[in-house]
């Protein structure tokens, strides 16, 4: 980009491309509170409430009303002091639904309430918004582009001038940071943040920091763009197709616990794309002729998170499948096992039932 653009034309520009996608695209001041499109009843409301009941109701038509209502009052309350865990507990409801009671033919039914239809993306109501304006505790702020999958503000763009040496994706992402701090409810649903100065872009999740914001140099997974490609149109396209950006949220988000408290870290490009493809052969081999393949990894690509991701997502698929992982130092073998407990993939006992290392 030349000298001529502006932060406007960088948002103009990843607002077309969500288009391109499929996405509407609405810009703030139109659905804002009072106006006559307004989709709010508040500034203080990061859900967009009326999109949600109309997604609730279509994706869980047999739960009666007043238990959806009430997955609603679920989503929309503060359970935690912490920011990074009441993103878990929400990250819960998106993945497993919400837990409900109801009355049916004189019993008490335990159901949960569904908030995404994982498996048909085009059943669930796909919207960009610019200039998305949140006060909370009297702090106004205004995201420049959210994303929102059924009414749930599920990721926040953070732009820069790219004309302006002084306005960095360093700057984006300190940006970033005040948000999460002075208007953190509209985090609460958030599964990933992306940063970019209309020049370089950089994908990450609500606890990461400035390291683990990283490019995303592909679209399909197939090869890597190129170098002439904008990397904010390459990361948007490549994320948030709308198959692709559902199996991040389902598979590539993990929660690990540190002494410091719980993180959640976002996988890379590499590590979604490998998993992706492993899981499929996997599922191919299973069926076919047993053969897998491998995943070639170089040191320091992270391959103990893409093995935490691939093992996650194969258990997921079969609960009585088996993980061996087999190692050549000891070292390894309890650094691993260590981030498998994190992340929740194997319980604190050891040796585990279902991996063996």
């Amino acid at each position: 980009m030349s000298g001529r653009f502006a932060e406007s034309d960088v948002e103009e520009a990843a607002l077309d491309w969500f288009s391109d996608l499929g996405y509407e695209v609405l810009h703030g001041p139109e659905i804002a509170p009072g106006e006559p499109l307004s989709e709010r009843d508040g500034y203080d409301a990061g859900i967009l409430e009326k999109r949600l009941r109309s997604a609730l109701a279509k994706l869980n038509p047999d739960i009666p009303e007043e238990a959806r209502e009430d997955a609603l009052r679920k989503l929309a309350r503060s359970e935690h002091p912490g920011l990074i865990e009441n993103n878990r507990r929400v990250h819960g409801f998106l993945i497993d639904g919400v837990p409900v009671e109801y009355q049916a033919d004189g019993r008490a039914v335990a159901d949960y309430v569904r908030l995404i239809d994982f498996e048909r993306p085009e059943k669930n109501e796909w919207l960009a918004v610019n200039q998305f304006t949140v006060v909370e505790d009297r702090r106004h702020r205004r995201p420049d582009v959210v994303i929102f999958v059924n009414g749930l503000p599920l990721a926040v763009i953070e732009l820069k001038n790219p004309a302006d040496e002084n306005a960095t994706t360093r700057d984006a992402f300190k940006q970033l940071q005040t948000y999460k701090a002075e208007i953190p409810s509209l985090f609460f649903y958030n599964a990933a943040l992306i940063i970019s100065d209309g020049l370089d872009a950089r994908a990450g999740a609500i606890s990461s920091d400035w390291e683990r914001f990283m490019p995303w140099r592909t679209v399909d997974g197939r090869e890597l763009a190129a170098s002439t490609e904008p990397q904010l149109e390459v990361l948007l396209k490549g994320m948030f197709d709308k198959s692709r950006f559902l199996d991040l949220v389902r598979h590539f988000l993990v929660f690990e616990e540190t002494r410091q408290g719980p993180v959640k870290k976002l996988a890379a490009y590499h590590q979604f794309h490998a998993v992706r493809q492993a899981v499929e052969s996997t599922v191919k081999a299973i069926k076919g002729d047993k053969r897998v393949g491998i995943v070639w990894h170089t040191q320091g690509s992270g391959k103990s998170i893409l093995m935490v991701l691939l093992a996650k997502w194969l258990l997921e698929e079969d609960s009585e499948a088996r993980v061996l992982v087999v190692t050549d130092r000891d070292e390894l073998d309890r650094q691993i096992e260590g981030v498998m407990k994190n992340a929740g993939v194997i319980g604190p006992e050891s040796p585990s039932p279902r991996i063996t290392s």
